[in-house]
């Protein structure tokens, strides 16, 4: 078993910007685990907002660099367990080499990873929106004319966000979502959530600060759009907390740790009757076609960030008008190709 990590510098479409910044560059973080012919791929975004780079997730994993080439041979969700207490402070490291680890595995065992889960594709997979980042209206249609989707997500927090929204209806009859990013408080949420519903939109993804759940029950007293968390979403322990204070969950691979623990989120959110959605920030393929693996299991899904950078190093699964495709590989599908 041999261990190597790659560092590669993403560019952006477009610039992207939601309520907590903006970015025209990423440095993306792959990685790799190869044992004899066999690669296995992963991935976990950077992100600045939580204090996380490419740096200190190789950095992370290089520390436990001979644990891991002795051990990654393991079933995933034992090895998962096992390197929990080492990343348990880096969540996303641990993400890139849980998805690696599942990506070989799936290889050795000659299937892909749905198959293995015994999840059944054959019946309607949702379709995954695109995101329009904050810009000027002008620039946000752009950004959605240039690339036809059934479903947009459209990211707000700004000063004009009904008005955002009414100009790109304009534009489209396809399905809006809207995200916030934890940029409004309760009565603005309330408010905008019957300006919303008459603009076609489908949910509101984190209108509050992520640990205003006590907030969260007054808008969900009154809020006549669906609710789904995302930054009040990042751990298994947060699925309990977001039960009667939100419909749904947005769990996110790198934020939680991997494709292991998003199983458990997945079945104990399903248990409590929420839906689930699972997102992508903006991973390369490899991100992608790890999310791609669990789409039987969703009810909503965000898989557009291969899309939303020009210059994706890897394939594997991708968007035909919002349609997952799915390549006739094994493990997640993924590949790199520079």
């Amino acid at each position: 078993m041999k261990l190597k990590f790659h560092i590669v510098d993403l560019k952006m479409r477009h610039t992207f910007t939601i309520a907590h910044g903006s970015r025209d560059q990423i440095d993306g973080f792959i990685v790799e685990l190869q044992a004899g012919n066999l690669k296995g791929y992963g991935e976990a975004t950077p992100i600045p907002y939580y204090g996380v780079t490419a740096q200190n997730m190789q950095a992370a994993l290089e520390k436990y660099h001979d644990l891991i080439e002795k051990n990654a041979h393991q079933h995933p969700e034992i090895f998962w367990a096992m390197m929990q207490p080492y990343l348990k402070d880096n969540p996303f490291a641990h993400c890139a080499l849980d998805i690696a680890v599942w990506d070989l595995y799936g290889k050795r065992h000659k299937k892909p990873l749905y198959k293995l889960w015994d999840l059944n594709r054959r019946g309607a997979l949702p379709l995954s929106n695109y995101t329009i980042g904050i810009d000027s209206i002008e620039k946000m249609v752009q950004k959605m004319q240039e690339i036809p989707f059934p479903i947009y997500k459209i990211k707000l927090g700004t000063k004009q966000d009904i008005e955002i929204v009414k100009a790109l209806r304009k534009h489209t009859n396809a399905i809006f979502r809207v995200d916030a990013n934890c940029a409004w408080g309760v009565d603005e949420t309330i408010n905008n959530a019957k300006e919303l519903a008459k603009l076609g939109v489908e949910f509101i993804e984190q209108p509050l600060k992520a640990k205003q759940y006590d907030e969260m029950k007054e808008v969900m007293k009154h809020s006549v759009l669906p609710l789904i968390a995302d930054e009040s979403c990042i751990v298994e322990s947060d699925i309990q907390k977001c039960v009667g204070n939100f419909h749904g969950v947005n769990i996110k691979l790198a934020k939680c740790g991997g494709l292991t623990p998003a199983l458990r989120m997945i079945q104990v959110a399903k248990a409590n009757n929420l839906k689930v959605m699972v997102g992508c920030m903006t991973e390369t393929s490899v991100g992608i076609s790890a999310i791609g693996q669990l789409l039987p299991l969703l009810d909503y899904v965000d898989m557009d960030g291969s899309i939303l950078i020009a210059n994706d190093p890897a394939e594997g699964i991708y968007l035909d008008y919002g349609k997952a495709v799915f390549p006739k590989r094994n493990g997640t599908g993924a590949r790199m190709v520079t």
